[in-house]
């Protein structure tokens, strides 16, 4: 999801907004996620799914490690430049349309993935909930967001509530029953922010294995 304003809170979060947010030039760099890259290296590649997919940079950099990737994003816009991507990269994935208040888990991956997810909080957690049902037995489980502590990324940028968590946030709604290792980090990162200058960001990083 992007750092653009809507006119209303509330309209950032509709299927409406972000179909003429990606029907416009391109959102974001086309590179896929560092943290995605860093852990899913150290996996065998099986299926996997990633929440928020937008334009399609980390589906299609799974797809092209060897991954079955099933990507979901709310705009059937943005899965449409997806999907023609993918086909120019020379990848197939499966692309499907779904609204984050409403989505529930249905069937399970290797690996679920979701990069910079912004919802008002109750609809994050609930997301949250649903793509750790997703995981299946010995598959892993990343989320990755603003902390807290990240001024680039406060709630004038977003045009919303809060965006920010911890990955602490995230873990607490996993039974340690049923997870093991729990990874919760805090992590800095040097990127170009908006105006076009370097600074720091910081990254909440949740991965978390299923046990098998």
């Amino acid at each position: 999801m992007t750092h653009q304003h809507a006119e209303r809170p509330e309209d950032h979060f509709t299927r409406e907004f972000w179909d003429e947010r990606y029907g416009a030039e391109q959102v974001w760099s086309g590179n896929p996620n560092p943290h995605l890259v860093t852990y899913a290296a150290q996996l065998r590649p099986g299926t996997a799914l990633d929440y928020g997919s937008g334009e399609g940079a980390d589906a299609i950099w799974l797809a092209q490690q060897g991954w079955q990737v099933t990507g979901i994003d709310i705009s059937s816009v943005a899965l449409e430049g997806a999907a023609a991507r993918a086909k120019q990269s020379g990848v197939e994935a499966t692309w499907l349309q779904a609204d984050a208040f409403e989505w529930t888990a249905g069937p399970t991956y290797d690996l679920v993935s979701a990069q910079f997810m912004h919802l008002p909080r109750t609809g994050l957690v609930r997301l949250h909930r649903e793509l750790a049902a997703s995981v299946a037995p010995g598959g892993t489980l990343l989320i990755v967001g603003h902390h807290p502590v990240d001024g680039s990324h406060t709630p004038e940028n977003h045009g919303s509530e809060d965006p920010r968590f911890t990955a602490e946030d995230v873990a607490a709604t996993l039974d340690r029953a049923d997870w093991m290792p729990i990874d919760a980090l805090t992590h800095e990162r040097e990127w170009i922010d908006r105006d076009g200058d370097a600074a720091v960001a910081v990254d909440a990083v949740l991965r978390a294995v299923r046990r098998g």
